[in-house]
Formats: structure tokens, C-alpha cells, sequence
């Protein structure tokens, strides 16, 4: 594979100069980095990455090729890939084929052969910021101006843009349980997770009206991660409060759970750079224990505001690294939420245990239903 020159130019005007990987073009987004050492194609389908452009602390992407069957959705999120090592030659039998292939089939603009350790370190000391990749031209002040014409993450809703374009049916239809899921971005292993449960699943676009969802009579209802910033989300915050007043089992991921959150008042926060990895520390403090989890997300739920909210709101888990709300439950309903992920694709198990729980909420929450 020929690579050519590529530049990665970011918002404050830091430049790092590379060469080319997948298709040759310009790309823009957010920048930001995962930490993970496997998963790359997971993480690349991931609809909660849409609009941002990955950096990889992982020295070597695309070694191990690209498998049909390890997709999150339809196709790649990510608006481009920054890495060091851009490996197109893979040995592994299971794979359809190279990284390269893959890239260029989905129309994905990457460079590689660049610090990423130094650009990690920048991202952490001044923030998530906007960046430009480029492999057709290196003429900085060009590039400049383009990137100078993209939005910043903060205000933009995006779960419109990747959820499903019409509502749709999962597993068994002779399933235990009906679950009703809100698409603001779902990642398929989620899904899958709840089918293995026992669940019958209809999953719906997020801008789905309430009381269309509720036609369905769904014995619980699950609201999915995804990409933007919750705050520009109120359809989606209206349908959270209607869902609480029903008093059916609700159980929120990720941007669900920031959703969750502002449907009884606690407000959302941009993070600095957000956490991205495989291998983020979770306390759960109902059980005392801890988790190594998987996340993906550049907002936040509000310490402060929780702590104004007491009477709504339980926190359940938070993360070690930092003390940033990682879990809650609200005070007087059949509703938590997390803001990791715990479907594990790509990551550890330890988490897996949440996707019980919601099944036991709706198991008890029907038993009460046969009684009245």
C-alpha cells in the first residue's frame, strides 16, 4: 500500500505531520482518544463516536484485520483515525479483510505514523477540541479555514442522525418480557444483551412520540447510548419524563443516563476530555465492589446539581479516576442508569450483572401488575 503525506491540524493550531491512511480526502470533527488495546472495529462502528475523530493510544491498528461480524451498527461512526502504526497486512483466518480495504470501502480519511503520545498529552493538559485530517492538501492556512467552519460538539444534537430511520422488532416475539427502546445511538451488543435475557424488543427512532411507544404496552422500556450533547435532546428528555410517570422499569446507558438525569433536573456538563477505554475503574457503592469497565462518552452528570437533588436522586456507582458520577437510581421509581458501558464490546464482563437487575425490575414489576 502506497501511503502519502497527511496532516492532523487541530483548533489552537498545534500541527502534526503524517502519512496517509484509508481513503485519501478531508475529514473534521471533535478530537479525542480511546485507550483501549483491542476492539478497534467495535469502536469504530460505535454510533456514539459520530462527529469525532479517534485517536488511538494503541501502537498498532489493523493487525488483526476487520471481521463482518464485529460491527456495533451499519457502518463506521467515527469521522476519522489518527494513529501510529497503520497495519494493512493481517494474519489472522477469521478476518474478511485489511484495515485498508475496510477504510476505503467506507469512505474513512486516516493518518498514521504520527505521536500519539503527544497528542494524547495535549488533548489531556487543553481538552477535547475541533481537528482537520487531510491527505489531498497540506496547505495549512486552507485548512484553517475549513476547520474554522466546523461546529463545536457542545450544543449538537446528533442521536437523530444515527438512530434507526423506522421502528423495528428483535428476538423472539413468544419472549418473557416486551422492552420498548428509545435509539439515540444503540450499539447492536446492547441489544443482543437483552435478547439473550428473555426480551422481546421493538426499538424505535428517538424522536418517537411517547405515546406511540406506549401503543406497544411494553413491560419496560431501555434508553440507549449515543452521540451529541444531551442538553440539545429536550424530545428525548420529554419521553424520559413521560416514561417515569408510567412507573414501569427504565433502565438508561450512557447518553441515556445523562438523559435520565435532566428528565428529573440534574443538569449535563461537557467534560474535559471525556473517557474513552476499556479499562476505567467503577465503583458500584451498593455493593462496595469495583469494576473495570467500558466507556465512551464526553459529558457528564452534574455532582453539584445532584447534590441540590438528594430526594430525586441515589448515586450507585462513581468512577476512581476521578470522582465523576458513573450511576443513579431515582428515589420512588423502577428507573437507574449508568454511564458506562456494560455490554462489554469491546471490554470486560464485569458489569454484565446490570442487564439482570433490569430483568429482575421488570420480572417483580409484572408479578406486582398480575396481583392488582
Amino acid at each position: 500500500m502506497q501511503q502519502i503525506p497527511a496532516v492532523l491540524l487541530l483548533e489552537d493550531g498545534t500541527e502534526f505531520h503524517g502519512k496517509s491512511a484509508g481513503k485519501t480526502g478531508t475529514t473534521t470533527g471533535e478530537l479525542c482518544f480511546n485507550t483501549g488495546m483491542t476492539g478497534y472495529q467495535e469502536v469504530f462502528t460505535d454510533p456514539s463516536y459520530f462527529g469525532q475523530i479517534l485517536v488511538t493510544t494503541n501502537a498498532h491498528i489493523g493487525n488483526y484485520g476487520t471481521r463482518i461480524t464485529e460491527t456495533e451498527s451499519a457502518d463506521i461512526k467515527i469521522a476519522g483515525l489518527v494513529c501510529k502504526n497503520f497495519t494493512w497486512q493481517y494474519n489472522r483466518p477469521l478476518a474478511n479483510e485489511s484495515i485498508q480495504d475496510y477504510f476505503e470501502s467506507e469512505n474513512l480519511v486516516g493518518i498514521s505514523d504520527v505521536d500519539t503520545r503527544a497528542i494524547v498529552r495535549h488533548i489531556r493538559s487543553k481538552g477535547a477540541m475541533n481537528a482537520i485530517i487531510s491527505s489531498e492538501t497540506t496547505d495549512i492556512g486552507e485548512l484553517k479555514k475549513q476547520l474554522a467552519k466546523v461546529p463545536s460538539m457542545e450544543g449538537l444534537e446528533l442521536a437523530s442522525k444515527v438512530c434507526t430511520d423506522e421502528a423495528y422488532m428483535m428476538g423472539n416475539s413468544d419472549a418473557i418480557y416486551k422492552v420498548a427502546v428509545l435509539d439515540i445511538g444503540v450499539k447492536r451488543n446492547i441489544l443482543n444483551c437483552l435478547v439473550e435475557r428473555g426480551c422481546y424488543l421493538k426499538v424505535f427512532p428517538a424522536k418517537t412520540p411517547f405515546n406511540e411507544i406506549k401503543k406497544w404496552e411494553p413491560d419496560g422500556y431501555f434508553m440507549s447510548n449515543g452521540p451529541g450533547d444531551p442538553a440539545a435532546m429536550d424530545y428525548a428528555t420529554e419521553t424520559a419524563k413521560a416514561i417515569l410517570k408510567e412507573d414501569l422499569p427504565l433502565f438508561g446507558i450512557c447518553l441515556g443516563h445523562q438523559i435520565l438525569a435532566q428528565a428529573v433536573g440534574i443538569d449535563t456538563y461537557k467534560m474535559h476530555h471525556g473517557h474513552r477505554g476499556i479499562n476505567h475503574p467503577v465503583k458500584n457503592l451498593m455493593s462496595g465492589k469495583c469494576e473495570i469497565t467500558s466507556q465512551n462518552h464526553g459529558f457528564g452528570v452534574s455532582p453539584a446539581a445532584i447534590e441540590k437533588n438528594k430526594d430525586k436522586v441515589e448515586i450507585t456507582h462513581v468512577n476512581l479516576n476521578d470522582n465523576t458520577i458513573e450511576g443513579i437510581k431515582i428515589n420512588g421509581k423502577k428507573a437507574f442508569s449508568v454511564q458506562y458501558h456494560p455490554e462489554a464490546s469491546p471490554g470486560p464482563h464485569d458489569a454484565r450483572y446490570l442487564f439482570d437487575e433490569f430483568i429482575e425490575m421488570i420480572k417483580e414489576s409484572k408479578m406486582v401488575g398480575a396481583e392488582v
